[in-house]
């Protein structure tokens, strides 16, 4: 085990990550956002790392939260983004000040995924969105990508997109699985604060 969130294998592998790993699609990424009910300027990328998932995106203030300084160093000096050391389970922002979050690729290494949650709902402008790309464990691919992460030493833990989706409705969003498949999307709407 690489301990609570792997952190310990990101800062290692963080030189190599952005060379190994595909882009995050921007299509997907894309379907989710349009969920939103306010117009997105301000964006918050939770276990962002590197920055791969922010560089798809185009047009909000987009700000890389990670518990790995190695990945996090990559995001500011690789593609000059605004990064900020965080728990994703405490996040260091106010309340209700940021339109959307997203958590790309990262969601199964969360060591406290119910918490990350909570804490996101709370940063979230009535009206914004969460945006969540994830690896089904049901699929095929998704079968294998546990096996090797738990081969590797990972405490990952995988949900499936109704799964996530219900998780989602338990902290107060209104989720929506935008799109099925071995990696999946599940948008989650803050609702508008009632009068």
């Amino acid at each position: 085990m690489y301990g609570l969130g792997d952190v310990r294998f990101f800062d290692r592998i963080a030189p190599l990550y952005d060379l190994v790993m595909p882009p995050a699609s921007g299509a997907a990424l894309s379907a989710g956002f349009d969920r939103a009910e306010r117009p997105i300027e301000r964006l918050l990328d939770v276990g962002g790392g590197s920055g791969r998932a922010a560089a798809a995106v185009t047009g909000p203030e987009v700000t890389v939260v990670d518990a790995s300084l190695g990945m996090l160093r990559r995001a500011r000096e690789a593609r000059g983004l605004s990064a900020v050391v965080g728990d994703a389970g405490r996040l260091p922002f106010r309340d209700r000040s940021v339109d959307a979050a997203m958590v790309v690729d990262a969601f199964h290494h969360l060591p406290d995924r119910a918490a990350a949650l909570r804490e996101v709902a709370r940063v979230l402008a009535p009206g914004g969105v969460l945006v969540v790309r994830e690896f089904d464990p049901t699929h095929p691919l998704g079968r294998l990508l546990v096996a090797g992460e738990h081969a590797i030493g990972m405490g990952s833990r995988f949900s499936t997109p109704d799964a996530l989706a219900a998780d989602m409705e338990t902290v107060g969003l209104d989720p929506a699985v935008v799109d099925r498949g071995f990696g999946y999307t599940v948008a989650g709407v803050r609702p508008e604060e009632e009068a």
